[in-house]
C-alpha cells in the first residue's frame, strides 16, 4: 500500500475514535509483518469499523511476526482478533504441530484470500524451476521468515515434506518481509520464503530492482501432492505473467486459506457487526489490496477448521449460507 494512504487511514482512524469521545471499546486485530497482505488489509479493516458512526467498537490492526505471534496474543488476550494460516487454524484448534496445546478460545469468523506460497531463489542456482531447486543449495543463506511467523513454521513444513533437509542445507537467516527483500536485493541472501495474497508488495519491489536475476519457483502436481499427505489443504495457484514486474511467465505455485479469527469472548453482537461489516464492503477492500479479490461470500467457509463464532454463524445463517457441521461448534 502507498505511503499517502497509509497516511490517510491512520487519520481516518483517529477521526472516528475522537468523534466517539472514547466511549466506544476498541479490540485489537493482529495482523502481521508490514511488507506482506494481513497488515494492509487489517489496517483497512480497522479504518472501516472505527470510521463506522453506527459501530459499537473500534478496531487497531498492529503488525506482528504473523500466524504463530498472532495465536500468542489472541492466547494471552493481548489481541481480540486475528489472522493466522489455515494450517495454523487447525493446528490451534487440534493442539498439533508446533502449538502444543489446543486453544479453545479460538473461533473464526472467515476464510479470507489464497495464501500463495513464493519461494523465489537466485535464478543462477535454478535448474529445474521447481521447489525442488532448494534441495541443492549448500550452506548458503536463506529466509524462511520471522522466527515464530507462519512463513517459517509453513515453510519449514513444505520442506520437510518434500524431503528438503533445509536445516543443514541452508544458512537460515530470520527476518520480515521488508527486511528480506532488501537483504535479496543487497545479494545477502539467495532466496527466500514470503507467503501471502499476490501481489506481494516485497517481492515487486525485489523484482522490479533485480528483475531476472531471481525466479519464483514451481510446485508441480506430485510436490503439490506431498505436502497435502497429511493435512489436505493446499490447493495449485497460478500466478499470471506480470504479477511481478518482469515476470514474463505464469508460474504454478501453492495456496491455502487465510482465516480470520477471534476470541470466544467477544460478544456476539461485535462479531456479528463485524462479519457484516466485512462482507458488505469487500468492495473497498478490493481497491485497497487486488488479494482480496478473490475473496466472494461463497468461498467464505472454505479451508476453516476452527468452529464458527456464534455472531458469524449468525451473520451466515441470515444469508441462507450453507453451513459444514464441523463449523457449528459444540
Amino acid at each position: 500500500m502507498h505511503r499517502k494512504l497509509f497516511i490517510g487511514l491512520s487519520l481516518l482512524l483517529l477521526l472516528g475514535c475522537s468523534d466517539q469521545g472514547g466511549v466506544r471499546r476498541t479490540y485489537v486485530l493482529a495482523t502481521g509483518t508490514t511488507g506482506g497482505t494481513y497488515y494492509p488489509v487489517g489496517v483497512a479493516l480497522s479504518t472501516l469499523v472505527t470510521a463506522e458512526k453506527e459501530s459499537a467498537f473500534a478496531l487497531t490492526a498492529i503488525s506482528s511476526a504473523g500466524s504463530m505471534e498472532n495465536i500468542k496474543l489472541l492466547r494471552d488476550n493481548q489481541a481480540q482478533f486475528g489472522m493466522i494460516l489455515g494450517i495454523f487454524a487447525a493446528w490451534a484448534w487440534d493442539g498439533e504441530g508446533p502449538i502444543r496445546n489446543p486453544q479453545t478460545h479460538l473461533r473464526s469468523i472467515s476464510g479470507m484470500w489464497p495464501n500463495v506460497e513464493h519461494f523465489i531463489l537466485n535464478s543462477e542456482l535454478v535448474t529445474n524451476g521447481t521447489v525442488a531447486d532448494l534441495d541443492n543449495l549448500n550452506g548458503e543463506r536463506f529466509v524462511l521468515g520471522m522466527r515464530n511467523s507462519g512463513a517459517e513454521q509453513t515453510g519449514a513444513y513444505i520442506l520437510e515434506k518434500l524431503g528438503i533437509d533445509y536445516k543443514n542445507k541452508f544458512n537460515l537467516a530470520y527476518m520480515g518481509y521488508g527486511a528480506t527483500s532488501g537483504a535479496m536485493q543487497d545479494g545477502n541472501i539467495v532466496g527466500m520464503n514470503i507467503p501471502a495474497g499476490p501481489p506481494v508488495t516485497a517481492i515487486t519491489q525485489a523484482f522490479a530492482q533485480l528483475r531476472e536475476r531471481i525466479t519464483i519457483l514451481n510446485f508441480s502436481a506430485d510436490e503439490i501432492a506431498a505436502i497435502n499427505q497429511q493435512y489436505p489443504l493446499w490447493d495449485s495457484y497460478q500466478l499470471a505473467p506480470e504479477t511481478y514486474p518482469y515476470q514474463k511467465e505464469a508460474v504454478t505455485t501453492a495456496s491455502s486459506s487465510n482465516v480470520l479469527v477471534v476470541r470466544e469472548d467477544v460478544s456476539e453482537e461485535i462479531v456479528y457487526q463485524f462479519t457484516k461489516l466485512l462482507w458488505n464492503n469487500l468492495a473497498t477492500l478490493q481497491e485497497i489490496h487486488s488479494a482480496t479479490r478473490e475473496m466472494t461470500i461463497e468461498s467464505a467457509l472454505k479451508g476453516i477448521a476452527v468452529p464458527l463464532h456464534p455472531g458469524a454463524l449468525r451473520y451466515y445463517r441470515e444469508l441462507g449460507i450453507d453451513i459444514p457441521e464441523h463449523l457449528l461448534g459444540n
